[in-house]
């Protein structure tokens, strides 16, 4: 291998990976599907490699390709960051902070906060990133993080906003139906909504509560957002946020001082950005904003 390898390339090779085809990580990359064939033969040239082989159902990654991939995503990263902070130089907020949470607090707390960080400063564009997996501030996946669990590497700004908590919650209609549980014992008999594969912390804080493995659940899904839609739609008995739940006209609270989970929220970044104007503001907004949800 001689010689530095354009980032480009490795661009490409991503395309390819994510799409399964050269046609498709060119419709992804906004480029032409030659330039991309060109770009992975370059590639493989430079490396000595081969990192595709064709198959009728497309073109299937070797060994060495799979391998590459982590590198390649790890780059990816940082020269988004690296456009985002190139973006927000300037006088003012201005430029792209890329914000990551999970699926029900990007959904259900974050819009207005976003939209009043955007009529407060009209230069900031916001990418907001929604997921239960957790972004990697230290390789710049995402500029502020809201965390369920406290940050452990140092180089990480924290704020701690408050305990969210959670409890068990029904539709008022589903319990004319099937009738209110009195005790923890009685959710046996009544139609539960949880997680197919629950998270490792919600593994951890539901070990004290057996009858809410995956085998008593009724209606299995993976995201927040479609349990709780469940629960409002009155299908069962689910876990959700209790200051959600309190939005909602209909939704009932069961068996409190038997079932309380209080989930420490943060509020991160790098400590690289915390002289970046743009990401000042977001930071600050989303401890005041998730202070006050917290508290609700």
């Amino acid at each position: 291998m001689n010689g530095a390898i354009e980032w480009e390339l490795y661009r490409s090779l991503l395309g390819v990976l994510r799409e399964g085809s050269l046609s498709g990580a060119a419709r992804a990359l906004g480029i032409a599907q030659p330039t991309v064939g060109r770009h992975v033969a370059a590639l493989e040239a430079a490396l000595g490699l081969a990192l595709f082989t064709r198959s009728q159902s497309g073109l299937i990654p070797t060994e060495a390709a799979l391998a590459l991939r982590g590198h390649a995503q790890a780059m990816e990263s940082t020269a988004a960051a690296l456009e985002r902070v190139a973006a927000s130089y300037g006088d003012g907020v201005r430029g792209v902070v890329r914000v990551t949470a999970s699926e029900v607090i990007g959904i259900e707390v974050l819009p207005p906060v976003v939209a009043s960080l955007r009529a407060r400063h009209p230069d900031l564009k916001v990418e907001l990133v929604l997921s239960n997996s957790v972004q990697d501030l230290l390789q710049r996946e995402a500029d502020v993080a809201v965390r369920m669990t406290a940050p452990r590497q140092d180089q990480l700004v924290a704020r701690r906003v408050g305990a969210i908590e959670l409890g068990l919650h029904a539709g008022a209609a589903y319990l004319q139906r099937h009738g209110t549980p009195a005790s923890l014992e009685e959710l046996g008999g009544h139609v539960l909504i949880g997680y197919d594969r629950p998270p490792p912390f919600v593994r951890a804080a539901l070990r004290q509560w057996p009858w809410f493995g995956r085998e008593h659940i009724a209606l299995r899904t993976d995201s927040d957002v479609a349990q709780l839609a469940l629960i409002r739609a009155g299908a069962g008995i689910g876990i959700c946020q209790s200051a959600l739940a309190r939005r909602t006209p209909g939704l009932v609270r069961l068996l409190p001082e038997a079932f309380a989970l209080p989930l420490d929220t943060w509020v991160t970044m790098h400590e690289d950005l915390r002289d970046s104007p743009r990401c000042r503001v977001t930071f600050d907004a989303l401890v005041e904003a998730l202070g006050a949800h917290a508290g609700a």
